[in-house]
Formats: C-alpha cells, structure tokens, sequence
C-alpha cells in the first residue's frame, strides 16, 4: 500500500482548477520547473541559512502543494494534449533534484549520522530512475511502494512539523534514516521485479494467457 494509490481521487479535486489552468494558456512544463524552482530554493534556502526550527514548518507546507503542482502538471499533459519528450525528461528529471533538495537541510537537525540522510537522497534517486526504467523494457513507468515519492513526502512532511513546534528527538529517531533507506532500497528492487514481470506477462503468447 502506497500513498501514490490516492492521487486519482486527488486528481479529480484539482481537475476544474486544470481546466482553468488550461485556459489560460498555463503548460505542463511551466509547472513542473516552478515547482522544481520552489523546492530547491526552499531547500538550500534550510540548508544555508540555517533558519530557526519553525521554519521548517514550510516542508509539510510545500509538500503538499508540490503534490497538487505534480497532478497539476502530468493532468495538463496527458488530458490537454501537452505531453512531450522533454517533458517526459523534465518529469522524472526535476523530481529527483526537487526531492534532493528539500531532504538536505534534514542532516543538520536529524539525530544520527548525515550520511544517512545523504544514502536516502542517492536511494530515492534510484528509484525513481528504476521506475522510469520499466518503459525502456515494454513495461509500464513504475510506482510501486513501499516508500514511494508521496511516502517519502509523508514522512519529510511529520518531520519538518515535528521540527516546527519543537518536538523531543529522541535518540531512537537516528534509527529513521538508515529504516527508511531499507525501505527505499526495498522499493527500488520491487520496481525493478514488478517491470520484469509486467514485460514476461505481455511477451506471452495470447493463446497461454488464455489458458491461464
């Protein structure tokens, strides 16, 4: 189970405003790089200038506008006719920056080692490329979970407003990064096998899946 496995009832609330969008002349490329634009000055922004806790507030904050930018964008590609090469690059391209970008400020306030944190930005990468990698083999673009873009998101967000109103970290907390990169790896070798199955089930002859 996923949180990804919501975004169609997510997608038919924004679906008027896409509409609108739409209308007025809004491209899904132009949304896809201001939300990457966004995420990455917010981020840095954590990072360099090391502002007080509360401003972490913003991750949960923009998180979830990051997702309505997210539907936002692939609605106006698929549904208004705007799906392009580079959009296609820009999609999976801006995501991996975007997600890079607001985990980093985490290795400053996060019990534990940074390197973690540093394992879960490389990881997160990874899987997502692995997703996108299933249409280079005639299967579909993987979402599979367990710690997919929107669990990941979840989770960044409670931190980021755990942080905000000054929650206890207690020691156990350095346990999170290295238990969510297992997880992330888990969700790269799912991806990888989900692929690899959905491709052997459409090479079967039609008369074998038939029969079975």
């Amino acid at each position: 189970m996923s949180i990804y496995q919501l975004k169609p009832a997510f997608q038919s609330l924004l679906r008027p405003g896409v509409v609108r969008l739409h209308a007025w002349g809004v491209t899904a490329n132009q949304v896809t790089v201001l939300a990457c634009v966004i995420s990455v000055a917010l981020g840095l922004g954590l990072f360099f200038l090391a502002p007080s806790s509360q401003a972490f507030a913003l991750v949960p904050l923009w998180m979830f506008v990051r997702m309505a930018f997210n539907a936002v964008d692939g609605m106006l590609a698929r549904e208004h006719g705007q799906q392009t090469p580079l959009g296609a690059f820009l999609n999976e391209l801006t995501d991996v920056v975007s997600d890079a970008a607001l985990y980093l400020p985490f290795a400053l306030v996060l019990p534990g080692h940074p390197f973690w944190v540093g394992l879960v930005i490389v990881l997160a990468g990874l899987s997502e490329f692995a997703g996108a990698l299933g249409t280079t083999v005639g299967a579909s673009r993987r979402y599979d979970g367990p710690m997919g873009k929107s669990d990941r998101a979840f989770v960044f967000g409670a931190l980021g407003l755990a942080l905000a109103l000054e929650l206890p970290m207690p020691g156990w907390m350095a346990l999170l990064m290295p238990s969510l990169a297992f997880l992330i790896a888990v969700t790269t070798v799912r991806r990888v096998r989900s692929a690899l199955a959905e491709r052997a089930a459409a090479s079967l002859p039609s008369t074998t899946k038939g029969s079975s």
